[in-house]
């Protein structure tokens, strides 16, 4: 079993973050891309109207035996829409998968993700990590959602996160690593 790293970014944040875990755990990385422009108001459209971006690379590139681990934002509670392709993919194939993310965090966790990813993929995830801006801006500061949008991960914040990303990838890992 091969172990795919799955990631969409917006800013950046995210896509590094796969990239550091990807190079740790010596995984195949995919950056996924869209074929529009994102803006604010495509943003809210796939949002409210449930829609699913096109995207490249295909979710086809996804096999049955590969573990699979998806990263990217989450928007108004939701995994961003870029991904929902790949979630798709994921109902139709019997592979094990995990879901990272490293958003705002000014309004707290993001606590229905585990929820939304078993409702859309059929069958949960073997872990849900939800890590936040908000955790890595100085504690004494209370970061608004301005704040968090504004802020782009350095090189020891992804150090940090990869950190304390892999322990909780253990039951992906081991699921991918299996031949």
């Amino acid at each position: 079993m091969n172990l795919v790293i799955v990631s969409y970014s917006l800013t950046g944040n995210n896509r590094a973050l796969a990239r550091s875990i990807a190079k740790k755990l010596n995984a195949k990385h995919i950056d996924v891309t869209e074929n529009k422009k994102r803006t604010m108001g495509t943003t809210f459209r796939d949002m409210l109207f449930n829609l699913t971006p096109k995207t490249e690379p295909s979710a086809d590139i996804i096999n049955r035996d590969d573990g699979v681990l998806l990263v990217g934002p989450v928007w108004m509670g939701s995994v961003a829409t870029p991904l929902r392709a790949y979630m798709k993919r994921l109902r139709k194939l019997d592979c094990p998968y995990a879901f990272a993310t490293i958003s705002g965090g000014a309004d707290g966790h993001n606590l229905k993700l585990k929820d939304e990813l078993t409702r859309r993929v059929k069958r949960a995830p073997l872990a849900v990590l939800d890590m936040t801006i908000a955790d890595l801006m100085p504690k004494d500061e209370n970061p608004t959602r301005e704040d968090t949008s504004a802020y782009r991960i350095t090189e020891e914040d992804v150090e940090t996160l990869t950190n304390q990303a892999l322990p909780a990838l253990e039951a992906l890992v081991g699921k991918g690593q299996a031949k």
